[in-house]
């Protein structure tokens, strides 16, 4: 077995995927909204939940948009997570009618703490991996474990050099 570098085993998304597979996440919540008021509100994960929310809340005509931050990793090393923002508590309670969204769900430890605060909620999360997944309700893509998902805002074009060298 060879030691791979994490760019080797790496999932590329462009903004024009994610937007593509926001949509498609948004296409599959419009049927699962309770009741017959549709969703009531979306509270994305910041920051990789932002994008997809914003997307989500488009497609289902819904207006209340809120925030739940929480930080789980440092660069790409992942730790304990830790609220640093709740939602508007009052706007929603215990999270019925409620979308969580994110970009992914890795181990669901991040999103084991946000289910505390909004237990009856949501989870709905762009891409998904294994170990994660039974904390999700909808997602669109399932990854690997051991993909590591590069993210639009994460990435900037720039010139590479080619594998023989210069002409």
């Amino acid at each position: 077995m060879t030691d791979r570098l994490p760019h080797e085993k790496g999932f590329h998304v462009s903004w024009d995927q994610l937007h593509r597979d926001a949509r498609a996440l948004a296409w599959r919540l419009q049927g699962n909204a309770p009741g017959e008021g549709g969703w009531r509100a979306v509270v994305a994960i910041t920051r990789g939940g932002m994008a997809p929310a914003m997307i989500v809340a488009r497609e289902l005509d819904i207006r209340l948009v809120d925030t739940i931050s929480v930080k789980s990793y440092d660069h790409q090393t992942q730790s304990e997570p830790v609220v640093i923002k709740s939602p508007d508590m009052a706007m929603v309670g215990d999270g019925t009618g409620v979308l969580i969204v994110d970009d992914l769900v890795d181990t669901g430890r991040t999103l084991e703490v946000v289910r505390q605060h909004m237990p009856k909620a949501h989870v709905a999360t762009v891409y998904a991996k294994p170990k994660g997944r039974p904390m999700v309700d909808t997602f669109v893509t399932e990854v690997s474990q051991d993909t590591w998902i590069f993210f639009p805002w994460d990435m900037a074009l720039q010139y590479v050099e080619p594998y023989r060298g210069r002409d």
